[in-house]
């Protein structure tokens, strides 16, 4: 069974595991991710980034089929990904204990 799109087919080894539907799931993967697990990822969808955007664009934010809607959701934990990732060299941001963050708004989709 896949979950992305076809044209997509290569990103589908972390589709399981990053595609994921709300904005607390996808922090609490960041949490529980090595740093190699997020690189990996974040090497692997960022040059399919502008790709993955343009196929999104085609459908129509409350109709989106399945698999484009998963797609989605792969690019917001790209996001998830990026600072710890480009920045801050870990999964948690730097120097504040055990401050958590909890989103009240998730974007729609």
């Amino acid at each position: 069974m896949t979950l992305l799109p076809e044209e997509f087919s290569d990103l589908e080894p972390f589709a399981e595991k990053w595609s994921l539907a709300t904005e607390s799931e996808r922090y609490a993967q960041r949490l529980a991710s090595t740093m190699a697990e997020m690189q990996a990822f974040y090497d692997a969808i960022t040059p399919r980034a502008e790709a993955a955007l343009a196929y999104c664009d085609g459908f129509d934010l409350q109709d989106m089929p399945e698999p484009a809607l998963n797609l989605l959701y792969l690019l917001y934990s790209m996001i998830q990904a990026s600072f710890p990732v480009e920045v801050w060299r870990q999964p948690r941001i730097p120097d504040t204990g055990v401050a958590a963050l909890n989103c009240v708004v998730e974007p729609v989709p």
